[in-house]
């Protein structure tokens, strides 16, 4: 027997309550702008400027004590990560420390520098400090402009995209719901004050991915659908498509999280941003797809009279469990 997480045929109304589905979505994208405004972002060191550290030793890298040995000196925001090299030989130890900016200083003074030395030899007496570099305001401002500058290249291209292989209001529905998915995670992660740094932009960059493939697959159906049930009501249609991709959509999505869940819980400080956005992302993500997009697309409406063959080459196994 197999293990199937829905029944073979679904007949779920996804649509039922479409107008309160859709209107929840644009307050919680209106709230997110609106703290995002008032509270702001918990800027991490790469978008606010500060010092890098890059420590060798002679014994192993151990974070909790290494924060734990820095944190009485009350520095601010402090990332530790302990750097891996298989040329590394077996008693070169390396971790990279960065360290915010202090007050209206450019970087870490040379005196701070010389404290976060002597807490750390507390902690392993071989440590030194190999290289120190700073990161100005200028250059974090780059960082923010680029990071935006990548987010918006990423949808305008996924626009294009869906716009060339569908039709314009899909391609709409689709960007919409990315605009969806990226508002609401910065809005999370303003309300909740998690350090928002590069490795966040990595992750709106994967959800963007994500959330952009699910829809695709749904989207792909439905024209499908769109072909072969030509007189049914356009609202039917994407009730079926839906179903008949739920099972796929349900494996994908639940095995994503069994990965993400773990690395939440067990990975550590040093990434648990990261994968709280991903692990938002996909929630998120899979959600628009249908109550943003699929909205859009049912309010915009689509030409019927599609007159190329049907084309099922890459659906068949759509709504396979496994």
């Amino acid at each position: 027997m197999r293990l199937r997480l829905v029944p073979d045929h679904t007949e779920w109304d996804f649509f039922k309550y479409r107008t309160l589905t859709f209107g929840v979505s644009v307050v919680a994208m209106i709230a997110s702008v609106i703290i995002w405004i008032v509270v702001g972002l918990n800027f991490g060191i790469d978008f606010r400027g500060g010092t890098t550290i890059r420590t060798q030793s002679e014994s192993a890298v151990v974070v909790g004590e290494y924060r734990d040995a820095i944190a009485p000196l009350g520095l601010g925001d402090v990332s530790i990560s302990e750097v891996y090299d298989p040329s590394f030989a077996e008693n070169h130890h390396v971790a990279m420390i960065r360290i915010q900016a202090q007050g209206d200083q450019e970087s870490v003074s040379g005196e701070t520098v010389d404290q976060v030395l002597a807490a750390l030899k507390g902690v392993d007496p071989t440590i030194r400090f190999t290289q120190v570099e700073s990161v100005g305001p200028k250059v974090s401002g780059e960082l923010i402009q680029t990071a935006i500058l990548a987010v918006c290249a990423a949808l305008a291209a996924i626009l294009f995209y869906i716009w060339l292989r569908f039709e314009w209001q899909f391609s709409v529905g689709a960007v919409a719901a990315l605009f969806h998915d990226v508002i609401v995670t910065i809005g999370i992660f303003s309300l909740l004050q998690i350090r928002f740094d590069l490795a966040t932009i990595a992750a709106l960059l994967t959800i963007i991915g994500y959330s952009i493939n699910d829809t695709v697959v749904i989207f792909d159906r439905l024209r499908e659908n769109l072909r072969k049930y030509k007189t049914m009501p356009l609202i039917g249609v994407m009730n079926l498509s839906v179903n008949e991709t739920l099972s796929r959509t349900l494996m994908t999505s639940g095995t994503t999280l069994l990965a993400l869940i773990a690395l939440l819980v067990l990975g550590g400080d040093v990434i648990r941003g990261f994968v709280f956005a991903i692990t938002w992302g996909v929630i998120v993500g899979t959600y628009s797809s249908v109550y943003v997009a699929k909205n859009i697309v049912l309010w915009l409406g689509v030409k019927r009279d599609w007159t190329k063959p049907s084309n099922t080459g890459g659906n068949q196994f759509a709504n396979i469990d496994a």
